[in-house]
């Protein structure tokens, strides 16, 4: 039966993942896997950590990783990215050269007859005013412009360890902070819900802890968790939505 697959904050290239090649190539091994039943894959924002098109150029790296969405695209597989907060600077590239619907923002999708709303969920709820001014900042045409007139060898490293500061930074308490966000997460999603009976399912990434709850009679909230410890995932079956964890080292 066909399957329709949510991954999210895989954060490939990023300073604190000890081994970021090994880790590109877990995270390809898990796309080989669905290759023979997905209908369609989801990417729910921040898959890399950071990411800027330039009109002419790209960054290098994560070859395997576009190499093995490429494959899946070519078998059929509609692949839908949803920009998050660290790869808010992805534009054409990968829509032609690999046919991936790159969305800014959140969708409402029919899958097998169910209605999904799909966020990657940084701009959702109660929003800090610091981040909800970076927000602003990143989207901003002219800032943009600037930006891409600066140097990569500058920019490039800056944006780095920037994401990895930020990290490290907020890790701490991750029970006590994943309590306090999964509180404001279903501040927001009840009422949505209420407000949109149409909806059956919210999904979402960015607070990298694991949800999946019914809010309202059989209408969920899916959280996807992250894929940097290890590999967790959403899977649709037409009837239900499961998180798994997947084991490379079974492959």
């Amino acid at each position: 039966m066909p399957r329709t697959y949510f991954i999210s904050d895989i954060h490939l290239g990023a300073l604190y993942i000890k081994n970021r090649r090994l880790h590109e190539r877990r995270i390809v091994a898990w796309l080989d896997t669905i290759a023979d039943d997905a209908d369609e894959l989801y990417l729910v924002g921040d898959i890399l950590d950071y990411w800027y098109e330039y009109r002419t150029v790209v960054p290098r790296g994560y070859v395997r990783f576009f190499g093995a969405l490429a494959r899946l695209a070519d078998k059929g597989v509609r692949i839908t990215w949803l920009i998050g907060n660290h790869d808010i600077w992805l534009f054409d590239y990968l829509r032609h050269e690999i046919g991936i619907n790159i969305i800014d923002g959140a969708i409402r999708a029919d899958i097998g007859g169910h209605s999904f709303f799909i966020s990657h969920g940084d701009a959702l709820g109660r929003l800090k005013p610091g981040f909800r001014f970076i927000r602003a900042l990143f989207r901003n045409k002219i800032c943009q412009t600037l930006f891409a007139s600066i140097h990569p060898r500058w920019t490039v490293p800056f944006a780095y360890r920037w994401s990895c500061h930020n990290r490290l930074h907020a890790a701490g308490d991750f029970e006590a902070y994943a309590s306090a966000c999964l509180a404001t997460v279903k501040d927001w999603a009840t009422p949505f819900l209420a407000d949109n009976p149409d909806i059956d399912y919210i999904v979402l990434g960015h607070h990298h802890f694991e949800c999946n709850e019914e809010l309202h009679p059989r209408r969920r909230l899916v959280i996807l968790g992250n894929c940097i410890d290890e590999i967790t995932y959403g899977v649709f079956d037409g009837s239900s939505f499961q998180l798994k964890h997947f084991d490379s080292a079974n492959t």
